[in-house]
């Protein structure tokens, strides 16, 4: 499974440090740029999500029909081309234009159904953990070395690193990613991309996929801007003595809540207490004047949203059908990085009509209704898989192959099996061999 999942996931967390080498100090430097105001720099922080949300369904949706790989490297070409045009840029319309460009390469969605296809879902938990240490481990670097070259060498010099790493990523891509198996699902036919929000199950977890990103974006504006104000007036070099220490508490929390989630099957109870973390991280940011109270709101930021990054990804993957996995994935990651938008532009927009305890308290708001809606969710059923050669199979029977114990079936043409996901306490798999073997 590791050298299945290890290149997919070092793609995905090149991309991230990238991203995330600018975000501890991007606000605070984007407010030096000519025709900046505070809104324009929500919106520069958060730019790269609107247009993640636009291509996030399209690149999905093209990797189901053209492959994985194909798509990847169109996404990664177009990210290299905005991070240079953010390094270039002198004014704040070209830094933001360069961020929208940045997110055009919307290959999130790709990777993770990349993940799904080549990984048991048996197994598939522990996968999307590797992915979600590699983009933690990602933050706790990005969060050290940031506020640091940024200081030292200017933001110019985060996104020349960013484009080079796009390269890096290009490299991986095509010396150490599998081909991943070719699936032919006809359970229950085709289903509508309308199908994947009529699930309730996943539609809980879009809205959870979005709240999580919209906060992070508004962290990202508010904890810069307020501790280099006149409010704690620290310099710029300084703060990675906030993120850093919040990053590697973020790390430790998020090992025992993905265990707790996957293993034990609890992730709603991980995401109601990340929620309550949330909540009291805002509150705190919003209303203290004590340095030590602050740095330890944003640890409990961290903290939360650490718990919850490798359990919303495999949960999607969890409730969708096979042939919706790339759909699901990209209405999700569609959303959540639209909210990633409206959070960076909102707080922006607060910044300029009000101040950080309005903020703090609205966010605090938004969320106690977030987490009223998340008691509703469910944890997921516990599935097996039945694996049989094809040439085992009674094709008449498989076709007409129906159950209320049943939640999908689909052939692995490159490997020639077919895989029947079904309810083990409820169904046995000598009863299921006997529906559809010759």
């Amino acid at each position: 499974m590791f050298k299945k999942v290890f290149p997919l996931s070092a793609i995905l967390s090149l991309r991230f440090l990238g991203l995330f080498l600018v975000l501890p100090v991007i606000s605070v430097y984007a407010l030096e740029l000519e025709g900046s105001t505070p809104l324009l720099v929500g919106v520069v922080v958060g730019g790269y999500a609107l247009t993640q949300a636009i291509f996030q369904v399209p690149f999905g949706t093209m990797s189901d029909k053209i492959g994985r790989k194909p798509t990847l490297l169109v996404g990664l070409v177009i990210f290299l081309i905005g991070s240079l045009i953010c390094a270039y840029s002198t004014d704040i319309y070209t830094l933001m234009f360069g961020r929208f460009l940045q997110g055009a390469g919307a290959i999130g969605s790709v990777i993770t159904a990349m993940i799904s296809d080549l990984v048991e879902e048996e197994i598939r938990g522990k996968a999307m953990a590797i992915m979600g240490a590699s983009i933690a481990m990602s933050f706790a670097i990005a969060m050290g070395l940031g506020p640091v070259i940024g200081a030292g060498y200017g933001i110019s010099t985060l996104f020349f690193i960013t484009a080079g790493l796009s390269i890096v990523a290009m490299v991986i891509l095509f010396t150490k990613v599998p081909t991943p198996p070719r699936i032919k699902h006809i359970y229950h036919g085709v289903v509508k991309t309308s199908d994947i929000l009529k699930d309730s199950n996943l539609l809980n977890m879009i809205i959870i996929n979005a709240m999580q990103k919209g906060l992070m974006t508004a962290a990202f504006v508010l904890i810069p801007i307020i501790l280099t104000s006149d409010a704690f007036a620290w310099e710029k070099s300084d703060l990675y003595m906030a993120y850093l220490p919040a990053m590697l508490l973020g790390l430790i929390a998020m090992g025992p809540a993905a265990v707790f989630g996957e293993k034990h099957n609890k992730p709603r109870e991980i995401f109601l207490i990340s929620i309550v973390l949330f909540i009291a991280s805002f509150l705190l940011m919003g209303l203290t004047t004590s340095s030590t109270i602050f740095i330890v709101a944003v640890s409990m930021f961290f903290i939360a949203f650490n718990m919850m990054e490798p359990l919303v990804q495999s949960m999607i993957t969890k409730f969708a059908k096979v042939h919706q996995k790339g759909a699901a994935l990209g209405i999700s990651n569609s959303v959540a990085y639209f909210a990633t938008f409206v959070g960076g532009t909102f707080t922006g927009l607060m910044l300029d009509i009000s101040d950080r305890g309005v903020i703090g308290i609205s966010v605090a708001i938004t969320a106690t209704l977030w987490l009223l809606w998340t008691l509703k969710l469910q944890n997921p059923t516990k599935h097996s898989h039945l694996y049989i050669p094809h040439a085992e199979i009674d094709e008449d029977k498989l076709n007409l192959l129906e159950n209320e114990h049943i939640a999908e079936w689909y052939i692995n043409e490159t490997e020639k099996l077919v895989v029947v996901k079904y309810v083990a306490s409820a169904i046995s798999e000598d009863e299921l061999k006997s529906k559809i073997i010759k």
